[in-house]
């Protein structure tokens, strides 16, 4: 049967907050760009198709298929039978916190924002602790390193009110169907201030300019509803007697009791595996991929995905997802910015690492992704000696010869022409770059291994074969894309969620092994909110 003729399904309780006895049937059309945003013609499509007129009907799924000349969009439409449904957008009310009930979250990115939030609706306080600032000026720190490429170690890209995912671009997909139903997280998003559209969208973002209104709100929330939250306050140790953790110890000397401590300290507070060294705690390496950030003009790229320039004004920026296997292993295009920009994601000084983002309009002329590959104990020589941090140890490592790469000046970046790096060869110009403190050429295919830059290399070509006109000068490298993940996991015990060594300490999130994005870290954190509730008896 041709795309788009399926008959119609029904299906009962698809969403919360339904009204009882309502009928949803769903159906898939295709839409010109044209008419995507005309809903008369989007209710007579929908009437054509079934064969009925249709009362109300409601987009639940929107994604792009630019396979054929003229890109279509792709919607999964949801139409009533009778009157039409309310869907709940609201979170569900906070219950009166408990006083003789509370839990330290160590970090305030979405693992630990998620948890608080879960904590709260179960009835139990929750005390987050971040290490570095709020939202408003953490701005400020950030707009310092951009003019001065001065990284401040306790508040940059990766740490503060939000973790990483505030200047991320705000992506919300999450591949992994096994840690439940990401609506609850996009539902909480829209009702702090997120544009509904996240709902529908194959791939939805928010942008990194409504990102910290948005964490604001949810600070808000967490407060009104009885939680407390403490910046500039970065754990040093923790309270442990008898094998079961009490609290934690802040390094400006403050000390904080709890019946348990979540910690979602974000992928790349590397300074908190130093309690588990210091009492030869279990921790386990984890491997990772790092590469580079790849630039293109955002032009070229809507050329080759749309077939057409300039792009269609109802299409927005086009996008692109390679992998490819190059000698057994994946290599493939991560957190790719349409419209974006690459920003400096170092946490110390002698230190050079690249990330990409984007604001909501993603109106920028460049569009940029990671190129990376997994990176495993046979590719990193003497650091596998490093036991637990055997790749941390070759992370720091990458990510300090690629500030000596940049010229060990302030953030700037070591660059290469796309061809001159598939070429290995030093560029003798670099073409314009989003990246605002600065490149130079240098010679990134030197700084990894020969086997991986290989990789890299000849995934690059493949590319080109899948999308003709991908592999140009016009494009430019820079380095090192390395905090995809964190590469040290803190095991915890499948049952109850608790490190196996400690009691009621709870590793959680992305910086502890257990997620790789906002949504699939918010979910993370929900998930052991609800065991730590079911342990202390609260459910």
């Amino acid at each position: 049967m041709p795309l788009g003729m399926e008959k119609p399904s029904i299906s009962n309780g698809l969403y919360r907050g339904l009204r009882e006895g309502i009928l949803i049937n769903q159906i898939q059309i295709r839409v010109d760009p044209d008419f995507i945003h005309d809903r008369q013609y989007l209710r007579r499509l929908v009437s054509e198709k079934i064969h009925a007129t249709v009362e109300s009907f409601e987009i639940t799924r929107r994604s792009i298929d630019a396979r054929s000349k003229r890109p279509q969009y792709v919607l999964q439409i949801d139409w009533f039978a009778g009157e039409r449904s309310l869907r709940e957008t609201v979170p569900g009310p906070c219950k009166p916190v408990r006083s003789d009930h509370s839990v330290l979250v160590v970090g305030a990115g979405p693992a630990g924002f998620f948890a608080a939030l879960e904590l709260l609706r179960l009835g139990i306080k929750p005390v987050i602790l971040e290490r570095g600032e709020e939202v408003r000026s953490r701005n400020k720190t950030i707009a310092k390193l951009l003019r001065h490429g001065v990284v401040d170690k306790e508040s940059n890209y990766c740490f503060g009110e939000g973790g990483a995912g505030t200047y991320s671009d705000g992506k919300l997909y999450s591949r992994s169907k096994k840690r439940g139903d990401v609506r609850e997280v996009l539902d909480t998003l829209v009702a702090h201030g997120a544009d509904p559209d996240i709902r529908i969208d194959a791939h939805p973002h928010i942008g990194s300019n409504k990102l910290p209104t948005i964490i604001q709100n949810l600070r808000h929330t967490l407060l009104c509803c009885g939680g407390e939250i403490y910046f500039n306050s970065k754990v040093a140790d923790f309270a442990v007697r008898s094998g079961r953790v009490e609290g934690v110890i802040t390094e400006a000397g403050g000390t904080f009791q709890a019946d348990a401590v979540i910690l979602a300290m974000g992928h790349s507070a590397r300074e908190i595996f130093d309690f588990f060294r210091r009492n030869n705690l279990p921790l386990e390496p984890k491997p990772f991929a790092a590469g580079i950030r790849l630039e293109h003009p955002q032009a070229l790229i809507d050329q080759i995905q749309y077939h057409h320039t300039p792009r269609h004004p109802n299409l927005p920026p086009a996008s692109y997802g390679f992998v490819s296997q190059i000698d057994g292993r994946g290599v493939y295009s991560f957190c790719m910015c349409p419209g974006g920009q690459i920003v400096p994601s170092s946490t110390a000084p002698d230190e050079l690492v690249v990330n990409g983002m984007s604001y909501a309009k993603r109106n920028s002329k460049f569009a940029n992704s990671g190129i990376v590959i997994e990176i495993r104990l046979e590719d990193i020589g003497n650091f596998h000696k490093e036991g637990p941090f055997a790749f941390l140890a070759f992370q720091k490592a990458l990510e300090r010869q690629a500030f000596e790469f940049g010229g060990a000046v302030g953030q700037q970046a070591p660059g290469q022409r796309m061809t001159d790096f598939v070429e290995g060869k030093i560029s003798s110009s670099l073409p314009a770059t989003s990246y605002l403190p600065g490149i130079r050429p240098a010679p990134v295919h030197e700084l990894f291994p020969p086997k991986l830059y290989h990789r890299l290399k000849n995934a690059l070509i493949s590319f080109d074969r899948k999308q003709r006109g991908f592999l140009t000068r016009e494009a430019v490298v820079l380095a090192v894309e390395s905090r995809t993940s964190c590469p040290v996991k803190i095991p915890r015990d499948g049952a109850s969620l608790m490190h196996p060594s400690v009691l009621n300490l709870y590793p959680c999130g992305e910086g502890a092994g257990y997620a790789g994005g906002i949504v699939s870290s918010a979910m993370d954190g929900q998930r052991v909110a609800r065991k730590i509730a079911e342990n202390l008896g609260c459910l």
